[in-house]
Formats: C-alpha cells, structure tokens, sequence
C-alpha cells in the first residue's frame, strides 16, 4: 500500500523527540488531508543544564532514559495501542540523546 492510499483512512503516529535537550512524545494523527495533534507532552531539561551555561551532552542522555517512560505512561497505554507506526528523531542532535528515541521506538 503507498502512502497516498494509506491517507485515504485516519492514520495516526506516535511521535517521539530526544535530539537535544527536551524529552517529547506526541499522538499525531492524519485524515487524508489534516494533520491533528491529538496529544503532545514534553519535559524541559533547561533548568538541569543552566548551572553548567549549556547542554551537557552526557546528562541529556541520561535525563531523556528517565523520563521518556513516564512521558509515555502519560500519554496511555490505549492511544500507543492505536497509532498505526513509530517515528523517532533521527538527526540532527546528540549521538546519546538520539539513542534513547530509536531503543524505546524499536521497543515498542
């Protein structure tokens, strides 16, 4: 099935965002003809980097394994169970922060 037919039918994706230093994850959907932002939650990891003066590649990495599970647990178990695929960031960003998106997509 090519794309054009598949966006003839509602098609919905779980989006999920770990290329910097924001953790976000969002149910986007697609009708044929409008996109629509069902749900969308973000953690804002500004606030662990400000006493450094920028983002620690490391800590980004690591803040994004904590928090993408609870982000995703937010989001339900019944809206994940209905997106039709999973799309991750895939560049540009950080090779760490990067990592967490692709191996919790994957998992799913």
């Amino acid at each position: 099935m090519d794309f054009y037919t598949l966006c003839a039918y509602m098609i919905k994706t779980l989006a999920i965002e770990t290329s910097c230093d924001d953790t976000s994850v969002g149910v986007i959907s697609f009708d044929g003809k409008t996109f629509e932002v069902e749900k969308l939650l973000a953690y804002s990891q500004i606030p662990d980097h400000q006493k450094y003066g920028g983002v620690v590649p490391e800590i980004a990495s690591r803040l994004h394994s904590e928090k993408i599970i609870e982000i995703l647990e937010a989001i339900g178990r019944d809206d994940i169970k209905e997106v039709d695929f999973i799309s991750t960031t895939s560049h540009p960003g950080l090779p760490g922060a990067l990592v967490v998106a692709k191996a919790v997509g994957s998992m799913l």
